[in-house]
């Protein structure tokens, strides 16, 4: 019997392995992103569909692994014990994040939007317009761009 607790954590594992949100998964193994949803809250459990069709998509997942925590993810991994590979081993292996991470979607389902990479300000003394109703010391000291993933970059005139 499949527990369906570990399933959705060695399910989570895949995700993270390939970069890919619920959604883009999804998409990628051909289901209904509502189905993958319950799975993953765990109101429904895998059909055996499910797992063939992850299994054609991403040869690299071992069936025996998916389903019950035995064998290796990825199949050809060295790093991982040959015998038995629980979850709590894929865990406690600290496999860094992708590049991407930094940048986390509102929740599953979202599209990550990855800000297009902004060049170098160039920054030019602006001649005061407004001489006779601002004095000199509106000189700009800093400017600073806000992304909606909460990063930012300041540029300071030199």
């Amino acid at each position: 019997m499949v527990n369906i607790e570990d399933f959705i954590k060695r399910l989570e594992i895949i995700l993270d392995y390939y970069s890919l949100n619920a959604s883009s998964f999804a998409d990628k193994i051909g289901v209904q992103r509502s189905s993958l949803s319950h799975l993953l809250s765990g109101r429904n459990k895998p059909s055996l569909d499910f797992i063939l069709k992850i299994l054609e998509v991403f040869p690299d997942v071992d069936l025996y692994w998916i389903l019950n925590g035995k064998g290796t993810f990825p199949k050809n991994s060295e790093q991982f014990d040959k015998t038995v590979n629980n979850v709590e081993q894929v865990v406690k292996q600290n496999i860094p994040a992708p590049p991407s991470a930094d940048i986390i979607p509102e929740n599953l389902f979202s599209e990550i939007k990855i800000p297009n990479p902004i060049p170098a300000l160039e920054t030019k003394k602006i001649e005061n317009q407004n001489s006779a109703k601002e004095s000199d010391s509106t000189e700009i000291d800093k400017i600073v761009i806000f992304y909606k993933n909460g990063t930012f970059k300041s540029y300071v005139p030199d």
